[in-house]
């Protein structure tokens, strides 16, 4: 059975930072290119960085750029977001994905349940 099963979310002031976490199990991880996406309350999903399977090479998202970092450790198949520098715009569930599209669910995408991310004084 396929698993992702993400952590580290939490409560955190805006200008702090967090490690987001993923557990992957029941597939090739490290034969996976792997995503994180977010979806911010009331929105779609928003994809915000991917990561090659063996690690080097990444992409972000113009809105977390030079503030978020993908990295991976194949392993212990764990996947993970340091995010810095929080604004609460960064508010919203956090996903580890292997997505085709990322902005929707597709048929083969694996997804995990998220991990909630509060950015607020």
């Amino acid at each position: 059975e396929v698993q992702l099963v993400e952590s580290g979310g939490g409560l955190v002031q805006p200008g702090g930072s967090l490690r987001l976490s993923c557990a992957a199990s029941g597939f090739a991880f490290s034969k996976t290119l792997l995503n994180w996406v977010r979806q911010a309350p009331g929105k779609g999903l928003e994809w915000i960085s991917v990561i090659n399977s063996g690690g080097g090479s990444t992409s972000y998202a113009e809105s977390v750029k030079g503030r978020f970092t993908i990295s991976r450790d194949n392993s212990q198949n764990t996947l993970y977001l340091d995010m810095t520098n929080l604004k609460p715009e960064d508010t919203g569930v956090y996903y580890c994905a292997k997505c085709v599209r990322c902005w929707v669910r597709d048929r083969d995408d694996y997804w995990g349940q998220g991990t909630q991310v509060t950015v607020s004084s």
